[in-house]
């Protein structure tokens, strides 16, 4: 039998999978990389390349690649139960994780409705809003909009597509998607006309964001009353490419939903599990959404796993006879998986053991410290960070820009995956200061001649 390598693993490949986000036809000149193993922050390749995870797998990988801690958790678990149906069972992890997510949170998110991936948890958060309002009112018809900040990204479900707003996604399927109203998100670089923002305080002048609570006034006075829930990804819009934007906006926006009965659902999948500088990024909002969506990082980017946390008041309309036909039938096949719980709890035991909080915010001061380096660079513009998350802008007209510097980054070993021409940094949790330097030594070679950006 052949030795594997890159090449034939990647020819296999190609005869039978399908990859997602991948236009195919890019593969004939650019090879698809098949991964033979990783540990904390390195991806090794069969060909016994090094590769530093500089976006955690997808934002998922908090605490690097086999690590012990969640590895063991999984083990011990293995030997217990793998899975059940939570259709009238139940088992000891998910009574776990319930409880410890519901003590991290605000007291009014008390419920713990599980799905296993993002776009499914923001389906269940749609579902459920709509549903609220039919349950609790006898008006005709019932609420049937949804109202979405513009640059969202929620996910590619047909729900979820349908309160994002990224065109690259969306704009085949508007024909089969639901009815969302979109309110502009304030555009800070665009309002501070290219002067940098290194703080996310920074962000806070109500000069930019004034207009966009204006708007949104707008829209509700005009459809208020039929919509159902108000989403948004609260202070980081990380496929809009990685947008920060003020927190104060975001608190008076919910304020205006909430006094035309709107619900509010975070879109925490992402920023939450501490990307965004604290546990979850509601804590730096002053807002308890009536829904808060969870996933990626949840399990330490082991398996899939998703949770909507609502409160005992949206629980309550939902709690009748089964004859009233108030039930929510909404369900996963892996709905609640007994080993991906086992990881998230692991998850949790190194949130609690480690002070993790506390050594991001000291080591995201540091990176972003590094960081500031890159806008010497002619071709970098609105370098901005968030908790553990570090982007830049490429001031290029290039087509792709971005995606040479995804090639050159693996040759000088990084995975980096731009969003069209913006470049971030998620890294997991543990990286060092010296790899993360490392990067922004790498990034500087690359884009040190932008004509090489072909």
């Amino acid at each position: 039998m052949p030795k594997l390598s890159n090449d034939n693993l990647f020819a296999r490949d190609l005869a039978h999978i399908w990859h997602p986000c991948t236009q195919m036809k890019d593969h004939e000149d650019f090879p698809i990389i098949p991964i033979k193993s990783a540990k904390g922050v390195y991806l090794y390749d069969f060909d016994d390349n090094a590769y530093i995870d500089c976006i955690s797998s997808w934002w998922v990988n908090l605490f690097g690649h086999c690590n012990p801690t969640i590895n063991a958790a999984i083990t011990s678990q293995l030997n217990e139960l793998e899975h059940i149906l939570l259709a009238g069972f139940s088992h000891k992890p998910i009574i776990d994780l319930s409880q410890r997510l519901c003590a991290l949170l605000p007291s009014t998110l008390s419920k713990c409705f599980y799905a296993d991936n993002g776009s499914s948890a923001i389906e269940v958060a749609l579902k459920m809003s709509f549903h609220y309002h039919r349950n609790i009112s006898s008006a005709k018809p019932p609420r049937s909009k949804f109202l979405a900040l513009s640059n969202a990204y929620h996910g590619e479900t047909i729900g979820a597509l349908s309160v994002g707003d990224l065109g690259l996604y969306k704009q085949i399927y508007e024909p089969i998607l639901l009815s969302c109203l979109s309110t502009p998100v304030p555009n800070v670089f665009a309002k501070a006309k290219g002067a940098s923002i290194h703080a996310p305080a920074e962000l806070e002048d109500e000069s930019y964001y004034e207009q966009e609570l204006c708007a949104l006034e707008s829209i509700l006075a005009r459809y208020g009353e039929e919509i159902c829930a108000f989403i948004i990804e609260p202070i980081i819009q990380c496929a809009g490419t990685m947008h920060i934007y003020p927190k104060a906006f975001i608190k008076k926006a919910c304020e205006l939903c909430r006094n035309f009965g709107v619900l509010i659902i975070f879109d925490e999948i992402a920023v939450g599990f501490g990307r965004s500088g604290s546990m979850f990024a509601l804590e730096q909002c002053g807002v308890v959404p009536d829904f808060l969506c969870l996933s990626k990082g949840i399990s330490g980017g082991y398996l899939p796993l998703s949770v909507v946390v609502t409160s005992d008041e949206i629980y309550q309309a939902f709690y009748a006879p089964y004859e009233s036909n108030k039930a929510f039938l909404h369900s996963h096949s892996y709905t609640g998986n007994a080993l991906a719980c086992a990881a998230a709890n692991a998850v949790l035991d190194i949130f609690a053991t480690q002070n993790i909080i506390e050594k991001n915010r000291a080591l995201s001061l540091a990176i972003f410290a590094k960081w500031q380096e890159l806008e010497e660079l002619a071709i970098v513009k609105n370098l901005r960070h968030c908790g553990m998350v570090f982007a830049f802008d490429l001031d290029s007209s290039r087509v792709r820009a971005g995606l040479a510097v995804f090639k050159q980054a693996l040759q000088r070993g990084l995975l980096l995956r731009p969003l069209g021409n913006t470049i971030y940094f998620m890294p997991p949790y543990i990286i060092t200061i010296e790899q993360a330097h490392f990067v922004v030594q790498m990034l500087k070679e690359i884009l040190h001649d932008p004509n090489k950006l072909a």
